[in-house]
């Protein structure tokens, strides 16, 4: 059997350090990649070309391709031109509803709050290809900065001999305003700092290999990022009414994106967990990507596990906090209830994680490495800046003085304190003028 059947009871320090102290394994590359984010910034396209052609294996002339990606969907087969195209009205349906609106109200008398928010000026996209095809990351990416309301979306995709015509067509069709061949640290330090061809933004969001996410975390504090995201993980909570299969395609589909991927399933009974382990071990076998679903399959990250309840499963999901939550169980909603962290759920046996992945509309760039217990993945919140707006009246002030007079004297900060009496005093002559 490739993969294994394991009590949660019995799992020692070891199982656990593999469970629980994931990473996206960049701590390796991060001397090579802040030499790399270095050279970028202090040569532009020269270093930018350079290190694409040692590392890509190709001569780039013209850095920016948005007029090849038109080319590439005017040119695409039709199939593919609707699949994109109906992928991303879903994609900008369900973020249209996300866009937060400005608002303001009283508070008591004389004490008006509110929020506003606006859209970040430029962002940058890193979306995955050369001679691959990663269209869905293309949409995920771009349509909820453009749905924000974006000034400038740049995207970075790597380059190849023949870029690959879906992305670069799913990239025309979620609104880019500029793309550029460029992939690997050298395309984060360029957004980061922009280069002769290059504009720079002020946040660069998508995933991306160690390379990639390394590059992010040495440019944070220099432009915001969206968070540093690891290999793909999914967990597969099941009770005794799951059909093994089901569990065992989410295992083998989420296996077969990485070899560092972590694929695992937990349920309360014996005989299931059984049959989702053989499950997986048959489909597996009829796989193009065999070779990485079972070195997935095989690590010690991924499994199948017993627990001795549904509450223990309960407690193992949440500490793990997966980028996919897959529930398969006779009552999903209440299971769902007691589960905070999770990056993208999924309920139910018609509602495959490759939905989410590609069409349904949700975002699939999501947190990993426990990530899900403090953030969410990619929105239109990811894309805007939020601005609290007050506006007092007299009586309002007045009511508040004296707490913030003795507030600010307490820190010490008098001229904080004077601030306040200045208008104080102008508002009581004012009034004894009136009288």
């Amino acid at each position: 059997m490739t993969i294994d059947v394991r009590e949660i009871a019995d799992l020692g320090p070891d199982d656990r350090v593999a469970f629980f102290d994931r990473d996206a394994g960049i701590e390796g590359v991060r001397g090579d990649v802040r030499e790399i984010v270095n050279r970028v910034r202090e040569e532009g396209d020269v270093a930018v070309r350079e290190f694409t052609s040692e590392f890509d294996g190709v001569e780039v002339g013209n850095l920016e391709i948005t007029d090849e990606c038109e080319r590439a969907y005017d040119e695409l087969e039709q199939g593919l031109r609707e699949a994109i195209e109906s992928a991303a009205a879903n994609v900008e349906e369900f973020h249209e509803a996300q866009v937060p609106e400005d608002w303001r109200r009283e508070f008591s008398d004389g004490r008006e709050l509110g929020r506003r928010f606006r859209p970040i000026d430029r962002v940058g996209v890193y979306v995955p290809g050369g001679d691959a095809a990663y269209p869905s990351s293309a949409l995920m990416g771009i349509i909820p900065a453009v749905v924000a309301g974006v000034e400038h979306v740049s995207v970075v995709t790597p380059p190849a001999e023949k870029l690959n015509p879906v992305t670069l067509a799913a990239i025309h069709v979620a609104g880019a305003d500029a793309v550029y061949s460029v992939g690997g640290a050298q395309a984060v330090a360029a957004l980061a700092y922009g280069t002769e061809s290059i504009t720079r933004v002020q946040k660069i969001v998508g995933p991306g290999n160690k390379w990639v996410t390394a590059a992010k975390a040495e440019v944070r504090g220099d432009v915001e990022i969206d968070f540093l995201a690891g290999p793909s993980e999914v967990v597969v909570v099941a009770d005794d009414t799951a059909d093994p299969e089901l569990v065992a395609s989410e295992l083998v589909a989420q296996a077969e994106h990485d070899p560092n991927a972590s694929v695992l399933a937990v349920t309360d009974n014996e005989e299931t967990a059984t049959a989702i382990a053989a499950a997986t071990d048959e489909q597996a076998s009829s796989r193009a990507r065999e070779d990485v679903i079972r070195s997935v399959l095989e690590s010690d990250a991924s499994g199948v596990l017993l627990a001795r309840s549904m509450s223990e499963a309960i407690l193992f999901t949440e500490e793990y906090a997966p980028e996919h939550l897959s529930i398969l169980a006779a009552d999903d909603e209440a299971l769902l209830d007691r589960i905070d962290s999770a990056g993208s759920v999924f309920l139910g046996p018609e509602t495959p994680v490759a939905a989410g992945d590609y069409a349904s509309g949700t975002n699939h760039v999501l947190p990993t490495n426990g990530g899900a217990q403090v953030t969410g993945g990619l929105s239109v919140e990811t894309f805007v800046r939020s601005t609290t707006v007050q506006r007092l009246s007299s009586d309002g002030l007045a009511d508040l003085g004296e707490t913030i007079t003795t507030l600010a004297e307490a820190e010490g900060l008098d001229a904080h304190a004077e601030s306040v009496r200045i208008r104080l005093d102008r508002s009581r002559g004012a009034e004894q003028e009136q009288e």
